[in-house]
Order: structure tokens, then sequence, then C-alpha cells
């Protein structure tokens, strides 16, 4: 592997500027000098594709295709100058040539095609694929406007767009010869000619799907793989007809909706023309990726027969399911091929990630809509469902309160999750007690009949990213403790730490790397902000997707509660904290507004608050994003991973926080269970119900307003969030939601329920700061035994059990 000195960079960087910029380096901006530095980059993985796919084509080896709406990349200079082994070169050719490295870095928008964990595991697998030598690609979709810039207004969320292509398309590369077509809506009829049946589809509109490839670089290796990102094209620019007689809008409008498809990530679908939006990105993107690997199978083997033997393609959940109509429709229009032969085909390629165990995430489209949309996909899925249905109406022996649920057309309704269950050889969760549930209880009918294609894959998160690069002195002292880098490519030696938890030196520096780190935030928080943080207090910390079932407001709850008392005896807490929230809410969902607006309330009401100084502080960060987290992980000291058990498929924030040495307050619920495995009762703070305590309260009538009447501090907290706080603003609906419902059940995610172990877990959190020698041990031993939580173990545990290719020897 060629080591890239200084020189030959600056070389480079400077050929850029001129041959793509017509600019000396005296003349350059900052954009251009990114950008040079980007293609510099880009140029050197391009070579190695080149290689990497030489050497797939020579071995025939089989590939995998992961298939997801989302992939929230972050930023990539840094990363792939990380792992192509060129950081400090690039950073001294930069400073030589009279530019700021740090400020380059900074000045790179994050890629962010999609909203949090889904889209952030699917970044963190490509980078472990590749690293392991798995030939593989990623597809998506390139949006335009990636998940929005988050501006906080009177305390409230406001949506900005996020162009991020305006450096960030210095990685991709189009191909404007890979282009696909994929068509919506027109007429289908059966055709017979010699007996030979066949397909005509009429009247449809066309859509090109321009694939813009951006390079995914291995670490320490020269294996290259690809994401390619469809972006939507009209075949026709503009109707010159109705140009030509002032119809300018008109003439425009096929253009415009055709573009609208890779516009903007997850348009709004609380409506019939965002469904239906929804759908065609759907359908488009995975036309265009079925397409693709097919063309190519073909140009290589002249045969679809043994394209099971030769791709995988991965679901990462529902999103990208109509790969499996979409894949029959061309084994049968377009190949010729029987029901039979074309069936076992894609049951043999096609393997489905589950996400959720939420039901309104589980997928669901109007027949209508499907059939309108896509008239051929609908026919195929009426046939597959059809099928599928007097398969389980055999199994069931006939009883339809068993076949019902798991029927993939029902009450006027496409069950995607249902098509994925029918269809794929493997369907697995994403932690132990996620795939748990799944198998006895959200598809436990689909479980009994086929026990062995479901699997188990806990997450993980790049330990290369969310360690090595973004905690750089912590790296430094696992690297002398543990025999150097080996844990970047075998984080399981991340465990020789451990044998160091009673060393009072390795115990004071890590103290001293976290109060570093903390510094370092607080003085990016004040540049960016103004706000001063409190560096002597605990940074109790919760940053996710702002979601009811995360419970945030449990969260809330116990902070007006600290302040309730605080208010009442100024000596009341004797650790002083700092709360920091980070959390976008989903532009229609109002509940979770109104959480931000709250958090937002509380935290003016209690930083103004002269009793509060230097013991109580409340911080919501603006626009949460990848490139903030990498800040605010290394300076982390609690972890708030609080979700009602049995609704978190997994997390890996709560991976990521354990990392860098925060310690975890959380129930038992998604791979929090695994982690409470690996570090003991004691190296964790837990509370709450667990999963079944959460269905037998439910199942006998949970009553949340009799904990408000019990329970003095509830109801003072309620009756303060009914008051309202300085802002004169009253959260009587969330008061309402609580105790009464607002047209659902109250208090479904049972906050009350588990208020009260949650204030005893945050207490007991509070007294072991104090013991600084135990809380620097607790953090030892989170780092030391989080190495099963790696992005690596989990693409191994795809590669062995659902796969079935070989990963590299390391």
């Amino acid at each position: 592997m060629h080591q890239y000195t200084k020189k030959e960079l600056v070389d480079l960087i400077t050929g850029k500027l001129r041959r793509n910029f017509g600019r000396d380096v005296d003349e350059a901006t900052n954009l251009h000098m990114f950008k040079a530095c980007a293609m510099v980059l880009r140029d050197i993985m391009s070579e190695r594709q080149m290689v990497t796919e030489d050497k797939i084509q020579r071995t025939h080896a089989r590939q995998v295709h992961y298939l997801s709406l989302e992939f929230l990349m972050g930023r990539s200079l840094m990363k792939n100058a990380y792992n192509l082994g060129v950081v400090e070169p690039l950073k001294e050719a930069i400073e030589s040539l009279g530019f700021s490295a740090a400020d380059l870095f900074e000045s790179e928008p994050d890629a962010g095609l999609g909203n949090g964990g889904l889209g952030r595991l699917a970044a963190c697998y490509l980078d472990s694929i590749t690293t392991l030598d798995i030939p593989a690609t990623g597809y998506s979709i390139c949006y335009e406007l990636g998940i929005f810039k988050q501006k906080i207004v009177d305390g409230q969320q406001v949506e900005l767009a996020d162009n991020w292509l305006g450096l960030g398309d210095a990685w991709l590369i189009p191909k404007m010869d890979e282009i696909e077509t994929v068509r919506f809506g027109g007429k289908v009829e059966d055709v017979w000619e010699n007996g030979q049946h066949s397909i005509r589809h009429t009247g449809y509109d066309t859509v090109l799907a321009v694939p813009k490839d951006m390079e995914i670089a291995g670490y320490k290796t020269e294996h290259v793989n690809i994401l390619r990102l469809w972006d939507a094209k009209s075949p026709v620019p503009v109707d010159m007809s109705l140009f030509s007689q002032g119809a300018y809008l008109k003439a425009v409008e096929q253009k415009a909706m055709a573009e609208s498809i890779s516009k903007i990530l997850y348009p709004e679908d609380n409506h019939r023309e965002g469904k239906a939006l929804r759908l065609k990105q759907q359908y488009f993107f995975v036309s265009a990726t079925v397409q693709s690997i097919v063309r190519k199978h073909r140009a290589e083997y002249g045969t679809l027969r043994n394209f099971h033997k030769k791709h995988v393609i991965q679901i990462n959940d529902t999103h990208p399911t109509l790969v499996i109509p979409e894949l029959m429709r061309i084994l049968l229009d377009e190949e010729g091929y029987g029901w039979d032969e074309a069936w076992h085909i894609v049951t043999h390629t096609v393997a489905y990630t589950n996400h959720t165990v939420m039901a309104e995430a589980l997928e669901c489209w109007p027949q209508d809509l499907v059939s309108s949309l896509l008239p051929r996909i609908w026919q195929i899925i009426i046939e597959i469902a059809k099928r599928y249905q007097e398969e389980l109406t055999t199994y069931f022996r006939g009883d339809m309160g068993r076949v019902e649920p798991m029927a993939i057309i029902w009450g006027g309704n496409v069950r995607m999750a249902n098509l994925c269950i029918c269809a794929c050889y493997a369907v697995n969760g994403v932690s132990a007690l996620h795939s748990d549930i799944l198998k006895k209880d959200v598809f436990h009918d689909a479980y009994v009949c086929t026990p062995d294609k479901f699997k188990n894959v806990t997450n993980g998160i790049d330990h290369r990213r969310w360690l090595a690069e973004c905690n750089p002195e912590l790296d430094l002292l696992i690297k002398e403790c543990c025999g150097g880098p080996k844990y970047l490519l075998r984080p399981e030696a991340l465990k020789d730490l451990e044998k160091y938890k009673d060393d009072a030196s390795v115990l004071e520096r890590l103290s001293k790397i976290k109060r570093d780190n903390k510094l370092a935030f607080a003085s990016y928080v004040a540049k960016e902000s103004g706000i001063i943080l409190n560096t002597d207090a605990m940074f109790d910390v919760q940053v996710k997707r702002l979601h009811e079932y995360k419970r945030q407001l449990l969260n809330v709850m116990h902070i007006i509660y600290l302040y309730q008392n605080l208010k009442r005896n100024p000596n009341f807490l004797t650790t002083p904290k700092v709360y920091l929230f980070g959390a976008k809410a989903a532009p229609g969902y109002h509940v979770a507004k109104e959480i931000i607006h709250l958090i937002n309330s509380l935290a003016a009401t209690i930083n103004a608050d002269p009793v509060c100084k230097d013991k109580l502080q409340v911080v919501f960060l603006e626009n949460y994003r990848v490139s903030l987290a990498e800040k605010l992980m290394p300076a982390s000291e609690l972890s708030e991973q609080i979700s009602t058990a049995g609704k978190e498929a997994s997390g890996t924030g709560n991976m990521k926080f354990m990392m860098n040495g925060a310690v975890t307050i959380g129930t038992l619920d998604g791979a929090n269970v695994e982690m409470h495995e690996v570090l003991g009762d004691e190296n964790i703070f837990l509370f709450g119900l667990k999963a079944h305590e959460v269905t037998e309260i439910k199942n006998k009538g949970y009553k949340p307003y009799e904990y408000y009447m019990r329970n003095g501090d509830i109801k003072a907290v309620i009756d303060q969030l009914s008051k309202g706080f300085d802002d004169g603003v009253s959260y009587d609906n969330l008061t309402r939601m609580l105790l009464f419902g607002n047209g659902s059940a109250p208090d479904q995610y049972m906050l009350l329920a588990d208020f009260e172990s949650y204030r005893a877990a945050q207490l007991a959190a509070s007294q072991t700061y104090l013991d600084r020698k135990r809380w620097n041990q607790m953090s030892l031993l989170n780092i030391a035994r989080s190495g099963i939580f790696a992005a690596d173990r989990s693409i191994c545990d795809y590669a062995r059990d659902i796969w079935d290719v070989p990963v590299r020897k390391i």
C-alpha cells in the first residue's frame, strides 16, 4: 500500500487547483482547496476501486448489495484521509499551502442523507464491509436536500433546507453510461402470441435514474466499495412546443415532477400527494438498483439462472421492499422465466433487516395507490399475496384469525413487512431482545412456520470513526495500554484495557482526557451559541431523534423535579449537572415538536435562575448531526438510554457513548440488554420496567392517574407542566396526554410508572460521580468491554450467518 508523502500531496493538490479550477494556490479560496483535496483522495480511491472491480470479476465473487433509503454519511474528508492512512501528510500539505487544515475539515457540510440511527448504521456498515474486503455496493437516493437544518426560534424548531451538494458533490462521480429507466403509471395488458404469454405496458411516465457514485475506502486495505446514489431526471428537460406557446410553467412541469423524486429526504406522507411521492421514491430507487445489478450480471454470465448464487440483496428496513416484486418483474417479463423458477431466485437472493416493533413504522401502502402508480408491480404483489395466503390457510387449517395478521394484502392495504417475511430467505432483528420480540410477538406465527429464517445480528458502530478519530487522546491511551493500534482492526483487543482498572495513573489519565474533551466541547458551544457550559458539572446527555418512546419527556420531568427541590433547598443537589439535549423532530410530528419547545422553555427558566448557578444547567443543542456528535461523544459522562422497554430495537448512540467512556443510565431495552450482560449491574445504572412487565401492566389496565394522585413529586411535576415556565407557555396538552390520553391510551410509554425508579437511578449516578476513582473505573470498564459493539463484529455475523461471503483475515 503506497504511503503518500506531504510533497506528493502538495503536488497533487496544486495540480488539481490548476487543472480543475484554473487557480494557483495564492488565488484559491477555501472552497477550491476543499474540492481539490477531495478530488485528490477520490483519485486515489478510484484507482483502488478499479483494481477491486477487476478482482471481483476475475474471481466471480458473490456480491452484497445493501439497500437503504438512508445513509447518514456525515463528513468524508477526514474519514477518507484516515482510512487511506494520509491524515498527517494531508494536514501538513494543507498547512504548507497556507490554509488551516482544521478549518478546511470543519467547512465540509454533513452529507445528511438520513434521519438518525438507521442511516448512521448503514454508513458504519459500509465502512466495515469495505475494511473486511467484502465485495459490496450500497444504494440509496441522491437527495438534493438531506435532513433539514434545525433552527431554534423562540424555543421552537424551525426547519431549513439542507443543501449539502455545494461541497458534497466533490465526492460524487456521475456514471452517465449506466443510467437506468424507471416507469410509473400507465396501463398493463396481457398479450398471448403463439401460446406464449407476455405483458404490454403502455401510457407510462418515464424517469431517468442517473447513478452518482461515492467511493468508500476501507481501513488499511486496498479494497474500495461504492455507495451508488440515484439522481432522478426527466428524459425530456423541457416541452419545447409548450414553451414556444408561452406556457412556460407547463413546459417544465414534467422535469419538475421527475426531479421531485430526489429532491428531499422523507416528504411528509400525511396526505395523498406525500404518500405518492414516498412510494415513487421507493420504487425509483429499487427499480434502478435491480436493473443495474441485473444488467451487469447478464453481461458477465449471460443468464440470470445463477443470480442468487452470485448476489445477496440486503434490505435495510421495509423501505426497499419493492425490490422483491421488481426482481420478479424482470425475471418474468424480461427474461421469460416461469413463476416457480423466478420465485426460487428471488427467495434465495433477498434478506430483510427489521428495525422496529412500532406498528406505525411497519409500512403499509393503500392498494389503490400501488395499483395506479405501479400497475405491473401490483399484479405481481397480488399473485405473491394469493399464494402466500393459501399456504398460510393450509398451515393454520383455515384459522383466519392467525392468517389475517400475516396476510400481505388486507383491508385495502399492502403490508410491506409481511411481504418481506414471505419472500426473504433471512429475517434478522438488530439486538438479542429485539430479535426475541420479533419471534415471540410481532412475527410469531411466521416464526412458527419458518423458524430457520429468523436470525439476530446485534448492531455495531464504526469504532475507528467513533473512538479513534473523534477521541484522539483516548485512542493514544488505548494504544499504549493495549499493545499498539491492533484494536483498530481487532476491536476485541479493547478488553486488554481492563487490566488497568486499579492502576491509579491510568485512571487519572482517563479522567484528564474526559476533562480535556469537556473543555473542548464547551469551547465549541461557546463559539457557536454564546452559551457557557459549567465544565465542573457532570455532563448528562440525551441525543437522538425526538420520539415519545425515546422518552426525552421523562428526562425533562426529572429535571423539573430537581429544580423544584432546588428552589426549596439550595443544598439539594450535591452533584452539579449539565443536561444536554440534541434532537430533531419530524416536521409533522406535533408532540415531538412540543417537547422540544418544552425543553427550551425549561432551559430558559433554569439558566436564568440564580439559585441554579453552578448547580443545574439545561442546554438544547441546535441542529444535532454527525459532526456535532463527533465532538459531543468524547465529552459525555452520563448517557441517557431511557426508552420504554420493548420499544427501541437496538440503539447505536448507546454504543458510541459506552466506547467513549460515558456510563449509561437506561432501561433493559434494545442493545442495553447486551451492554448490561458485558458490564454487570455494577457498571451501568439500570431502572424501570422490563419489556414483559410493560406488557403485563398494560394488559391489566394501566392507570397513570393513580400515580399522579398517590405520588406528591409526580403531581408537583405534572402540575408545573400544565402551568408552564417563565415564558408563560402552558404544556397542558402534554399533561392531558400523560394522564388521560389524547385519542390514544394515556401515558402509553409508561413515564409515570418508571418515574420513581428513574429518580433513584439518577440519584445513584450522582452519588457515584462524587467517588472519582469508582467513576473512572466504571468509565474504563465501559470502554474495555465495548469491543463487541463494533460494526466489524456485526458485519462478520452477517457474512457468516446470512450472506455466506468470506471476510478478510486479520
